[in-house]
């Protein structure tokens, strides 16, 4: 089994949902994005998600948009988000680790390389937002092919009809994006994400993760109770933000922050089922 796998088995046994966090590797400089990284685990984190970081990142909100821009100023790469697992991977042998972002720097830095490489460094599946599944050949099917979950989203205006399409090739789990917009925007109501999921389970035997606009331990605890995973990501990008100085740069208080405002969405998910 996966880690992926190995990960919401774990969860099912302790009856609980998980804490899926985004970073951006690289945010706001390589040095403390892999400070932040490396705690993640620690502070409560189940899976994480490790942004791509791209000139151009359209689904996401100004939060987000933002740190892959300060990420990129500072030099991050795809080669460099690659280092960052690796170093992940040498302390921490067990937790998922999904990268996710956009299909136009994988192109850039070679599908097949990018492949060997991210499964070298102990990356275990991916998210490509821009790549649907009409376009599963460019990257979704070898990536299959070297043992890498290629995880979908879905969006309220995947009906019946279009699902079939979306699950053919996914694996790891469905990623539910609970609203219609770029992410940090808006939230869905939890009757709402509740509605979802009970229509999603009548397609998939995959682990639903819900993602988008959840902000809060509360948030996420409602999202708990009815989901496999609470996924969090613009909540964590803002609080790196909060904790730079004037010239952009972390504050002291910047890593700590991060992980207690982690640990924070950690508690609501574990109790949310009691």
């Amino acid at each position: 089994m996966s880690r992926i796998a190995n990960r919401f088995a774990a969860l099912r046994r302790a009856g609980r949902a998980g804490l899926v966090t985004f970073v951006t590797a690289g945010d706001p400089d390589p040095e403390t994005a892999q400070a932040i990284l490396d705690g993640l685990p620690a502070a409560g984190a189940d899976l994480i998600e490790l942004g791509m970081p791209f000139s151009d990142p359209m689904a996401d909100g100004p939060a987000i948009q933002a740190s892959s821009l300060r990420a990129l100023r500072t030099g991050m790469s795809l080669a460099g988000t690659l280092a960052m697992v690796r170093r992940f991977r040498a302390r921490d042998a067990e937790t998922p680790l999904i990268l996710m972002g956009y299909f136009n720097p994988i192109e850039h830095y070679g599908v097949d390389r990018f492949l060997a490489d991210a499964k070298a460094a102990g990356v275990d599946g991916m998210i490509v937002v821009d790549l649907p599944p009409e376009e599963d050949a460019d990257l979704c099917v070898p990536a299959r092919a070297m043992g890498l979950d290629f995880i979908r989203l879905v969006t309220p205006t995947t009906d019946d009809a279009r699902l079939p399409a979306v699950l053919v090739n996914t694996g790891g789990f469905l990623y539910y994006v609970s609203i219609t917009g770029i992410t940090g925007t808006a939230a869905a109501s939890e009757q709402q994400i509740a509605a979802a999921i009970s229509r999603l389970r009548r397609h998939t035997e995959l682990p639903l993760a819900v993602g988008f606009g959840i902000t809060t331990p509360q948030a996420a605890a409602a999202v708990a109770r009815v989901a496999d995973a609470a996924v969090v990501g613009s909540a964590i990008v803002a609080r790196i933000t909060a904790n730079l100085d004037a010239e952009g740069r972390a504050t002291a208080a910047l890593v700590p922050e991060v992980h207690r405002f982690v640990h924070s969405l950690a508690e609501g998910v574990q109790a949310a089922r009691g």
